[in-house]
């Protein structure tokens, strides 16, 4: 239950948040309450050597909805390309402390031995929960490492597909409540629900998804499938490719770098798939499907 409004007219449990509001229909207007999606900020600090010493830096301020905050950092890391594997990390600290604004920190310790290239983090400081590569400061930075051309993974059937918005829309138990999440869910090649995270933030969303992977020790993920519940943004396909994903469904519009990333990497995209249609743009061969679909690159 959340606690009782106060003063400002908010009440707020860890992940929503309700708010006193007005409601207008073309019969008038009635006071009531809503319940929002919370957005916060999650500072992330990464304890990593340096040229013999053990430095500590801030890699990024993202806002993101609370919950899976390690996952959320885990996955940062890795679609960065900071990290490659799990191994490379010692310890994910949150804090817990009773300062404003501790709960909103993970701290990230790698092993003595590795030594991260921090230039791949050329971006400024601050990423809203919207954006990603446009909080990069250089195009050179925008693609991190990608492995090498994905794996065959599984042959998909377009049934399953059309299938997948339906199961992700049922398991959306956050967006029932406020309307106000993204979401990103990992299913196997027969459409089985694998794994979902929520968030705010679409690049949030699927870096919570991948770091659960990661700190689980799946990643690759090379016979998964990735839904994504809005449109599918170039970052988006980068950070599946760098988790081994080969096949990433979206139920809004690719933009054209995306396109050109999958066609790449040799990943099948997605788009629209919804109301009982998709499109196919890149990786046609995965589909059990006509043989126009198939010559898709």
């Amino acid at each position: 239950m959340l606690p009782l409004k106060g003063s400002s007219g908010l009440s707020r449990s860890e992940f929503m948040v309700a708010a006193s509001i007005g409601r207008v229909s073309g019969q008038g207007s009635r006071p009531d309450s809503d319940l929002l999606a919370v957005e916060e900020p999650l500072e992330i600090r990464l304890v990593a050597s340096a040229r013999g010493r053990r430095m500590r830096t801030v890699v990024s301020v993202t806002m993101r909805t609370p919950g899976h905050d390690e996952e959320l950092a885990a996955g940062f890391l890795l679609t960065e390309g900071i990290i490659t594997s799990a191994a490379q990390l010692e310890r994910l600290c949150p804090c817990h402390g009773p300062a404003p604004g501790c709960r909103n920190v993970v701290t990230v310790e790698l092993r003595p031995d590795v030594e991260p290239d921090l230039a791949r983090l050329e971006r400024h400081v601050y990423t809203s929960s919207s954006c990603g590569v446009c909080g990069k400061t250089s195009i050179a930075a925008v693609r991190v490492s990608v492995r090498q051309r994905l794996s065959a993974g599984p042959v998909l059937d377009p049934s399953v597909i059309h299938a997948l918005p339906a199961a992700l829309r049922r398991a959306q138990t956050a967006f029932d409540r406020t309307g106000g999440l993204h979401a990103s869910a990992l299913f196997d090649a027969r459409g089985g629900l694998i794994d979902l995270r929520e968030d705010v933030g679409r690049h949030n969303a699927l870096d919570k998804l991948i770091g659960a992977a990661l700190l689980a020790g799946e990643v690759p993920l090379d016979d998964r499938l990735l839904l994504v519940s809005g449109r599918a943004s170039f970052e988006l396909v980068q950070k599946a490719a760098v988790a081994g994903i080969p096949a990433l469904a979206a139920v809004g519009a690719p933009s054209s770098l995306a396109v050109e990333l999958a066609r790449d990497c040799g990943m099948t995209l997605l788009g629209f798939v919804r109301d009982g249609r998709f499109n196919v743009y890149a990786g046609g061969g995965r589909l059990r499907a006509p043989a126009e679909l198939v010559s898709t690159s």
